[in-house]
């Protein structure tokens, strides 16, 4: 019992030891293994950004004649977390346009769990590339020296090229479901615009442009850390195991591991 404890403390005497030689080296940065770890970085801040911070609106145009001869703007605003059935119109001009209050009226639909999801992920990838980063400029020779973060690393790559893969299906999917229920289509849901006396338009809705470029870059993600996991497999011991003992079995000298 005493001798565990006492191999404990030395194993945890020489990670403090390890962990406080901090030196930055940008060498990693120059290879496959941290420089597509930086475009990881690059490319997840564009997926959380493009999506959480989409503001947008619908609008339609209603008249009632005779009542209301002009057209009157009635509009929808909506944005993340695309809890659509919580976006209710709003009169630009007159308080009730026909009289009817349209305030009591919202967009049918709520995809905020997509949503969520997609971004939450993205920025815990966000934040574990910082991590990772400065694990390979920052103690390279740890990450070198030990069995256990390369496979870590490897096993976080995996799951995380999945996990993107079905955050950004999941995504598109119910980016696809919002542009029809923010389209032409809320003609037919509005129960004003039923109504014998009440004549609506459809008029326009804010550009998506942005919520389509976060659906490019989240497959993005996906293929730079698929291709990545390649380098990841090669700094494990499952590319070269037990390199070092075979070496010295064989009376060489073993080879320089590298990021």
């Amino acid at each position: 019992m005493a001798s565990n404890i006492y191999l404990v403390r030395q194993r945890i005497s020489r990670l403090g030891q390890r962990m406080s030689s901090f030196q930055i080296n940008l060498n990693p940065l120059k290879e496959p293994l941290g420089f597509i770890k930086v475009l990881e970085w690059i490319a997840s801040i564009f997926a959380f950004a493009t999506c959480g911070g989409f503001k947008g609106k619908t609008e339609i145009l209603v008249s009632c004649p005779p009542k209301v001869l002009e057209n009157h703007t009635v509009a929808a605003a909506f944005g993340y977390p695309f809890r659509l059935n919580q976006a209710s119109f709003h009169p630009h001009s007159i308080v009730n346009v026909c009289d009817v209050d349209w305030k009591s009226h919202v967009l049918i639909g709520d995809y905020s769990s997509s949503a969520q999801f997609y971004v939450t992920f993205a920025v815990f990838v966000f934040l574990y590339c910082i991590a990772a980063l400065l694990l390979y400029v920052g103690y390279t020779n740890l990450y070198r020296d030990s069995r256990k973060l390369p496979m870590i690393d490897f096993v976080v790559t995996l799951v995380a090229t999945f996990l993107w893969l079905v955050s950004t299906s999941a995504w598109a999917k119910a980016l696809t479901d919002i542009k029809i229920a923010t389209g032409h289509n809320i003609l037919q849901e509005l129960l004003p615009c039923k109504q014998p006396d009440v004549i609506c338009h459809f008029y326009s809705v804010t550009s998506m442009g942005s919520l389509n470029v976060s659906v490019i870059f989240g497959f993005l993600n996906m293929i730079l850390w698929g291709g990545n996991a390649w380098f990841v497999y090669k700094e494990t011991s499952l590319h070269s195991p037990s390199s070092t003992s075979a070496s010295h079995t064989q009376g060489g000298v073993p080879p320089p591991a590298g990021i």
